[in-house]
């Protein structure tokens, strides 16, 4: 439950404060960089990373493990120990100071490089003004997007070298340091260096701008990809391209054409101009080198610029000399195999001269036994899955493919991947479908829309990936995207992210929490069963309706039933004790009665197998249709409470938990007199409700408390 709640306010924070926004970055490991550097200059000594240590645990756990030959001779030094001038960054960051060591991580060079092409990015990601000399003291900090927050990661700079040299990424000349320290604070937030070994320049990419990537394979290029990509650039996206390499001999062969496999090109410009009259598609790419460029059609110095008109020749600059060259689209289909567009979040521009992606992102957990429910191949559980809600009002502007419609970048990305993978914790398979349907956005979509009706949309695939993008084209209407993990009942979490092209509404799709409480009159016939139960007080106590629920519910062979509580019986009367004597009367007792059969009835409309309880998962539909709207945090607590260890509900437990949920709002709304959906207490009120809160532990999740002693 402390997890719980301390996830609750850590997004409170994030939406009035802006923590963890590009603006405003959380300290990793709650580091924060001027204080301790401050401290450092103070003592006159060099910061040394007591989190991230100097040590086996910080290079790995396997093939950089303490036994491991690789890490033989292994030494932790400062660049002071390693040349006599150590720089950070000289003459600006460029594509030759990162040189690939020893580790398996040439998918996040690759990203780093990418950096290298925007200084505006750059220097977000590498903050300025850090140095070897002035005011140095050991440490440097690095700004790195991690699963929806920007981090400020502290560093110190001792480095893993081997025989006086840098066992991973290096600078070419070997005295220029920022590369190296950006690949010590990504393998910390990782938990290692081993933990980088493998992967694709897309999560590079996402983690040093917070975009969501997409990933297109060339030979299989969807039609109006070319005008795709032109948008992208309007939109201020980065393209990258490469030529596949069939083996580590090609890696930076050049073509006789001059193009370079297995190289990282970004792509700079989209133009249709007339050659001849004719329109002919061209793309403005640039080699990071520099020096290296393509030779074939639409090179610097072929005829082809010969049939364009002067004025549209001079407006391409197309004899530029620094590594940039134009080539047809049809060209580069043929030459290039892979292309990336990272499409960047609205606050990433500073540049007015872009359009900007309207965005909004959504975090989540698959919990086994209430909201893992897996794909919709799995019917019984598939509803319990977490559900967001779109609705898309204004189609595009100038449509990529000549048709209206709206587009959406819909990315999942399960959380914590490469952390995890010293524990032999593998990736889930994840994938998400998209259900259209008219009504509120604020009701979970029950088996009567997601299982009833074709998906609008879907994923391509359920793949074991950290993220799963796709593009769409709908129709305007109101949309539910629904992520899951493709089986059932496994564990993660996740963070969702919507990019639209035009503004359009998202929100989670969780009823407000209200319970609907409904008042019977007393049925005259009932007056004989009271006489006969409650004995010559009239009043029935806690053990004596123990007693009467318990004897009830042993003469039924449908439901399952451990028996009564005391503790849920005395909740009972908690609840219905309308004069205080600590009894029921026959107008309370009559109340009881008729919840019961209330709940008896939910109870046995959803136990689907006739086993006589209740899967976890049908928890949210049968709380709904007993009067409670919860939220998914409230229902994965309530999950963990009340399930056993197969995730089934008992009906004593079914009754308890209805029974408590009242008792909680009923003390909620006593509290809340402004009826303003929160409430304070003091100290002498917390006290009173220690034994409350240690009985109900979904109170802080369910009620907002904002608790002032």
């Amino acid at each position: 439950m402390a997890n719980t709640a301390a996830e609750l306010a850590r997004r409170k924070a994030r939406e009035e404060e802006g923590a963890g926004s590009r603006a405003n970055a959380v300290p990793f490991n709650q580091q924060d960089f001027e204080r301790l550097r401050s401290e450092c200059l103070r003592t006159g000594s060099l910061f040394c990373d007591p989190t991230f240590p100097a040590g086996w645990d910080s290079l790995g756990y396997n093939q950089l493990g303490r036994y491991s030959s690789k890490t033989i001779g292994v030494e932790w030094k400062r660049p002071a120990e390693l040349c006599s001038d150590p720089r950070f960054i000289v003459d600006g960051a460029k594509r030759t100071d990162i040189c690939q060591g020893e580790l398996g991580d040439c998918w996040l060079l690759a990203a780093i490089a990418s950096l290298t092409l925007d200084p505006a990015i750059l220097n977000r990601v590498v903050p300025p003004g850090q140095s070897f000399s002035s005011q140095y003291a050991g440490i440097f900090h690095f700004q790195l997007w991690q699963y929806g927050e920007w981090v400020d990661v502290v560093v110190d700079d001792r480095l893993p070298t081997r025989d006086g040299k840098l066992m991973f990424v290096h600078s070419a000349e070997g005295g220029e340091f920022w590369s190296a320290l950006l690949e010590k604070a990504y393998a910390k937030v990782n938990s290692s260096y081993e933990v980088l070994i493998g992967g694709s320049s897309i999560e590079g990419f996402e983690d040093f701008t917070g975009g969501i990537s997409e990933s297109y394979d060339l030979k299989e290029a969807p039609p109006f990809l070319f005008n795709i990509m032109r948008k992208a650039l309007k939109l201020g996206s980065l393209l990258g391209c490469s030529i596949d390499i069939s083996s580590s001999y090609e890696t930076e062969a050049v073509t006789h054409q001059k193009l370079v496999k297995g190289h990282a090109y970004s792509i700079t410009a989209a133009r249709q101009v007339h050659h001849f009259g004719s329109p002919v598609e061209l793309l403005r790419i640039r080699n990071p080198w520099g020096q290296v460029e393509w030779t074939g059609a639409w090179s610097d110095n072929s005829r082809e610029w010969d049939g364009l008109e002067p004025e549209e020749k001079k407006r391409l600059d197309h004899a530029a000399d620094d590594g940039e060259f134009w080539m047809s689209y049809t060209d580069f289909l043929r030459q290039f195999s892979r292309l990336d567009i990272c499409n960047l979040t609205p606050d990433t521009l500073s540049s007015e001269e872009f359009s900007r992606w309207n965005y909004g992102e959504f975090e989540g957990v698959w919990r086994v036994g209430s909201t893992a429910g897996g794909c919709r191949n799995y019917p019984a559980t598939f509803c319990s899955n977490l559900q967001f809600f779109i609705r898309l009002e204004d189609v595009d502007d100038e449509p990529h493919d000549g048709k209206d419609g709206c587009t959406v970048l819909i990315g999942l990305m399960q959380k914590d991947a490469r952390r995890e993978r010293r524990f032999g914790r593998d990736l889930n398979t994840i994938g998400f479908a998209i259900y259209q349907y008219k009504g509120r956005s604020k009701v979970h979509l029950g088996p009567d829309v997601l299982l009833r009706r074709a998906a609008a949309a879907r994923s391509q695939n359920f793949i074991n990936l950290r993220e799963v993008c796709e593009r769409f084209k709908l129709p305007p209407g109101e949309y539910a995207i629904i992520p899951s993990t493709f089986q059932p009942h496994r564990k993660g979490s996740f963070i969702l992210r919507v990019f639209t092209e035009k503004q359009a509404h998202t929100s989670p799709m969780e009823g407000d929490l209200d319970p609907d409480v409904g008042r019977d009159h007393v049925d005259p016939h009932f007056k004989r069963l009271f006489a006969q139960i409650s004995g010559n007080d009239s009043e029935i106590s806690a053990f004596e309706l123990q007693h009467v629920l318990d004897k009830v519910i042993s003469q039924r062979s449908d439901v399952k039933s451990d028996g009564f509580s005391l503790q849920t019986c005395r909740s009972i009367i908690s609840l219905l004790d309308l004069d205080g004597s600590g009894k029921l009367g026959l107008l309370e007792f009559h109340h009881v009665w008729t919840k019961i059969q209330k709940y008896l009835e939910v109870f046995k409309s959803h136990d689907s197998d006739g086993s006589g309880s209740m899967s976890s998962h049908e928890m949210r539909a049968a709380l709904a249709e007993a009067g409670f709207q919860l939220n998914s945090a409230v229902i994965q607590e309530i999950v963990g409470r009340y399930a056993d260890s197969s995730f089934a509900i008992d009906f004593d437990c079914f009754v308890g938990c209805l029974i408590r949920l009242e008792l909680l709002f009923k003390m909620f709304r006593t509290l809340d007199k402004k009826n303003q959906g929160k409430i304070q207490l003091d100290l002498q009120q917390v006290n009173w409700s220690d034994w409350f809160w240690a009985s109900n532990p979904s109170i802080q999740t369910c009620s907002g408390l904002l608790l002032v002693p």
